[in-house]
């Protein structure tokens, strides 16, 4: 087994604001894995929210490269199981090697990994393109010029309804809208009976991640059902979220890779949670790997490669909201170029 990694700077479209950040670049790291003539790759994107830096990501992968490259890769679960205790605290860089992992296994035994874990993917959700808070005018043309069935509209302005009953103006697509953690109690109850007749299906993170009391509220009160994404981050936060939320978004660098959100996944669906994975602006290599989950989920969020002018790798296709699976096996994905 052989650890590799590069850096990557991931040009957006447009400056991508949310409540809590904004950037025009993306940094991420690219992982790969090589075993019997075959590479696998994985992903880990930069973090401010997270506090979680390439450099981190890069010093814990080489502070235990040795380990790493001397693991037997007979099994997939058990290959991760082993290298997972050596990344305690740093899920961003456990999923990146996580990701390779399946990539390469999938890869070295002609199989695509949702075909591994035997998934039928014959009905599978749509995936939204995100909108991110911006000048009204420019959401619009963001709406007009690029149609698509599902948006999620960034909010956390100071005219949220607004900006909703305006974008509603202009499309009968679907909405989620996605606080990130801007508002507070009595404006997530109030602006969800204002959306509830503005065709909003469900309301992302409102409250901050830590404010519990708070949600218990919201989750009695609210006419529209409720996601959980900076609450939810790994497997002990998801029975948390219970009578809290009505779903989680999982995401993969949030909770350490495939092997921990299938768990995720598995326990959510246990107390009757509906299941959202998201992405955070990463590149093919890190989509992929969500694609290869959509048979289990209710509502997905995987438009990164859409909102970035540069993407360095192949993975899934996109026609209106439907995502075409790659043909590759493994996670499908394909890189552009040499990346060594």
């Amino acid at each position: 087994m052989k650890l590799h990694y590069k850096v990557f700077d991931l040009h957006l479209h447009d400056t991508f604001k949310i409540a809590h950040d904004q950037r025009d670049i993306q940094q991420t790291l690219i992982v790969g894995l090589e075993h019997d003539g075959r590479m696998g790759f994985g992903e880990a994107t930069a973090s401010k929210y997270y506090q979680r830096s390439l450099g981190s990501i890069i010093e814990i992968l080489e502070k235990n490269r040795v380990y790493i490259e001397k693991s037997s890769f007979e099994s997939l679960e058990v290959f991760i199981e082993d290298v997972s205790s050596f990344f305690q605290g740093n899920n961003f860089a456990m999923c990146a090697l996580d990701v390779a992992a399946h990539d390469l296994f999938g890869k070295l035994n002609g199989i695509p990994i949702y075909q591994y874990w035997g998934l039928d993917y014959s009905n599978i959700p749509l995936t939204n393109y995100t909108i991110g808070i911006d000048d009204l005018e420019i959401m619009a043309k963001k709406i007009k010029t690029f149609p698509w069935p599902v948006y999620k509209i960034k909010l956390g302005t100071d005219d949220d309804l607004r900006v909703v009953q305006s974008l509603r103006k202009i499309t009968d697509a679907v909405f989620r809208v996605d606080a990130n953690c801007a508002w507070t109690l009595t404006q997530t109850i109030e602006y969800a009976r204002s959306f509830k007749n503005l065709g909003v299906e469900f309301i992302e993170q409102p409250l901050a991640a830590g404010d519990w009391e708070g949600m218990t509220e919201v989750y009695k009160h609210s006419t529209l059902p409720i996601m959980a994404d900076e609450s939810c981050i790994e497997v002990t936060d998801v029975v948390r979220c219970k009578d809290h939320f009505h779903g989680v978004n999982i995401k993969l660098m949030k909770c350490g890779g495939l092997f921990v959100a299938r768990k995720m996944i598995t326990q959510a669906k246990s107390l009757g949670l509906k299941v959202m994975v998201g992405c955070m602006t990463e590149s093919s290599v890190g989509i992929s790997a969500i694609s290869q989950l959509l048979p289990l989920l209710d509502y997905v969020d995987m438009d990164g490669p859409l909102l970035i002018r540069n993407d360095i790798a192949s993975g899934p296709r996109y026609h209106k909201g439907e995502v075409i699976l790659s043909d590759e096996n493994g996670t499908g994905v394909s890189m552009h170029a040499s990346w060594m």
